[in-house]
């Protein structure tokens, strides 16, 4: 990667414009939908969290015989993904019907139907 890009594309990451791409991914997300016999064209991302595991500890040797901790800080992802739900219009009798009747209207019928 050339020196501009590079320069670019850490300002967007601190701009929150671009993210760093993940090293490892074991995709189970897909993996998991198709065992449970999903749909997986059809997932929409419904949650996503990302928790912080335990630091991983190594060793930077230095001068003089000094070691230093040298640590990685991992990270948990949880995706949450669900199947997108399609949208059964109304029909327009109905729609119709709630936009002619006065709100005061509707509270007459609704007393009337319980005596």
């Amino acid at each position: 990667m050339h020196i501009r890009k590079a320069t670019k594309y850490l300002k967007d990451v601190t701009l929150k414009k671009q993210c760093v791409p993940l090293r490892r991914y074991n995709g189970g997300v897909e993996s998991n939908a198709e065992l449970k016999g999903l749909d997986v064209d059809s997932l929409v991302i419904e949650h996503i969290q990302v928790n912080k595991a335990p630091k991983m500890r190594r060793r930077t040797y230095r001068a003089h015989g000094q070691i230093n901790p040298y640590m990685s800080s991992p990270c948990h992802i949880e995706m949450i993904l669900t199947e997108k739900e399609q949208i059964v219009p109304k029909s327009e009798e109905e729609v119709a019907q709630k936009k002619n009747i006065s709100q005061k209207k509707l509270k007459k019928q609704k007393l009337l139907a319980r005596e």
